[in-house]
């Protein structure tokens, strides 16, 4: 059986062996382990992960997927296919007990960013995650404070998350060939956030208000949820811009609310 990929589920099928590889010998995947892949496609990954002895579940939208896997691995015993929308997914339901989940993925470019951001709400019972992503995202993800990728997801990913860019990959290493650079990432939760906030809805609502206008000052950008002399209280200037800011800074912002 073959499988045409689909524009509209964003797909490109990772091929390249070396790739394959490089992954594998980055995630030091064990025999006691609990994986869970997201987008398992044609199995590139899916299989060599089975090898190593781990107990996996994939989660796939494409039905035609779903079926063309559960052929490929028939009745695998350490293998569980979930048909389903891993937008929508609840991955702690996964976790048995109080075991962490290792998470995988070749995301899909078009629905990366909301992933990881639902991704987020199930840290505490995942131990680490590998993506392969735009390099776009990926250099958003670790940018640092000043620099022109620094934005919301810097920010939010840092506050759950340690990241680190692993290696790039080109375009030919995926049928069909993306038009950008991809890249793999590491994050790994933290056990104790890097920074103390009172409320993390309230966290997110500044980080997100300070970079929707990102070329304007912070007085401008936060003037609907914060004063000048508020901004000015945490030892913040007002005529900053939200990319110089570091997570700490954003953390003493949000306990104002």
């Amino acid at each position: 059986m073959t499988h045409t990929p689909r524009k509209r589920f964003g797909q490109n099928f990772l091929h390249d062996h070396s790739i394959i590889y490089d992954m594998l010998a980055s995630i030091a995947a064990r025999p006691d382990e609990h994986w869970v892949e997201i987008g398992p496609g044609m199995g590139a990954l899916t299989e060599p992960l089975l090898k190593t002895g781990v107990r996996l579940d994939v989660v796939e939208l494409d039905r035609d997927l779903v079926v063309w896997l559960a052929n490929k691995f028939g009745p695998a015993t350490r293998l569980t296919i979930h048909s389903a929308d891993a937008l929508t997914f609840d991955f702690s339901q996964l976790a048995e007990g109080d075991e962490k989940l290792r998470v995988i993925g070749n995301l899909p470019y078009n629905i990366s960013t909301p992933l990881l951001f639902h991704l987020l709400a199930s840290t505490t019972c995942i131990e680490d995650m590998h993506f392969m992503l735009q390099k776009e995202v990926v250099e958003r993800i670790c940018a640092s404070p000043g620099s022109k990728q620094y934005g919301r997801l810097s920010v939010m990913m840092q506050y759950y998350c340690e990241p680190e860019l692993l290696f790039m990959v080109p375009p030919e290493s995926f049928d069909p060939a993306p038009k950008v650079m991809s890249a793999v990432v590491r994050l790994i939760p933290h056990r104790q956030p890097p920074v103390a906030v009172r409320d993390i809805a309230n966290l997110g609502q500044i980080v997100t208000a300070a970079f929707s206008q990102r070329r304007k000052t912070l007085r401008n950008s936060l003037g609907k949820v914060l004063t000048e002399e508020q901004i000015r209280s945490v030892g913040i200037d007002p005529t900053a811009r939200a990319e110089t800011l570091a997570l700490a800074d954003f953390a003493r912002l949000s306990d104002l609310l």
